[in-house]
């Protein structure tokens, strides 16, 4: 084969990052549906909002699709502490999550994590295509019915009692870690009695950890705002036990193999919204670098510079 033909292709069009992941250290997400296919339309998504929301599931993409992909990834060495289901939607619509897992686990030993919505665990099918992962991140923002629809509007026919049924009944069959993840909305859902209402729900579910997260990156509603550090730390002390805040880590950025900046941006922001800072620490590229792929991207129309509490975001147009 010529050298000028690359083995490889430069872009992975199923894979983004590693990421520098607040929660997961270095972790390669795996996105295995088209964008924006979900069963939620959250108003802190930082996707937008979702056109479609469905609860219709799919073979949106295979095995043969996903897991080449993920080799290739794993052949470069860069540094992972999880492969993370995660990206474009809910990943529990694809039929074929669990054989994807599956497949991966046989040649790597890296972690899988899922990241859900939690929206269809209450079916079995999907509770047990998820019992070969390591770690599951499901997410409960509330646990009254009117919250619940006012800050992730689902598709209707979704009902909370079942979703906290299924997180039960998932604890009970999954033995692998599981961390809730709880995003707050000021104004929407922290007030004193959705907090205790949270609070009864978590310990019906029972999960490992709780990690408290709020609106960071532009979200699909403007007026969704965050909660300060104080008042996250206020809502910890409330639910108390297992508990946390999840912050921002700070760490060296991976060496990942060499790519061209504009397409590794776009592989990146497809995904979700990214600051300067973000897209440096991912790529593992002087900020110079990226500010220059960047201003190429905004002057083609490709993508768009929004500021969103004070730092600047870069997402597509």
């Amino acid at each position: 084969m010529p050298s000028s033909v690359k083995k490889t292709p430069l872009v992975l069009s199923r894979l983004y990052g590693p990421v520098h992941s607040r929660r997961l250290g270095y972790s390669l997400g795996v996105d295995i549906l088209p964008y924006k296919t979900c069963t939620f339309n959250c108003v802190y998504c930082q996707l937008g909002r979702t056109p479609n929301k469905s609860l219709k599931r799919a073979k949106f993409f295979t095995v043969r699709e996903v897991l080449p992909q993920v080799k290739i990834a794993l052949r470069r060495g860069q540094p992972m502490d999880y492969i993370t289901f995660s990206g474009s939607g809910e990943p529990t619509l694809n039929t074929e999550i669990g054989k994807i897992i599956r497949e991966i686990k046989k040649c790597t030993s890296v972690p899988v994590a899922v990241l859900t919505n939690s929206s269809l665990l209450s079916r079995k099918s999907v509770r047990q295509a998820l019992l070969a992962a390591d770690l599951v991140v499901p997410s409960l923002d509330a646990a009254t019915a009117r919250t619940f629809r006012k800050v992730n509007r689902p598709a209707p026919s979704i009902n909370l009692e079942d979703i906290i049924t299924g997180l039960v009944k998932f604890r009970s069959e999954f033995k692998g870690q599981i961390w809730l993840e709880v995003m707050l909305v000021k104004g929407v859902n922290d007030s004193p009695a959705e907090i205790k209402a949270l609070r009864k729900a978590i310990a019906r579910i029972n999960p490992d950890k709780v990690q408290l997260n709020t609106v960071v990156r532009p979200p699909a509603e403007k007026w969704a705002r965050p909660l300060s550090p104080r008042e996250l730390d206020d809502v910890k002390k409330k639910l108390g036990g297992q508990a946390e805040v999840t912050a921002d880590t700070e760490g060296q950025p991976p060496s990942p193999a060499p790519e061209d900046s504009a397409q590794a941006i776009l592989s990146y922001i497809r995904r979700r919204p990214a600051s300067l800072k973000d897209l440096a620490e991912t790529l593992g590229q002087n900020k110079k670098t990226i500010c220059r792929s960047l201003n190429a991207l905004v002057t083609k129309g490709v993508i768009k510079k929004v500021l969103h509490r004070r730092i600047y975001y870069y997402e597509l147009k």
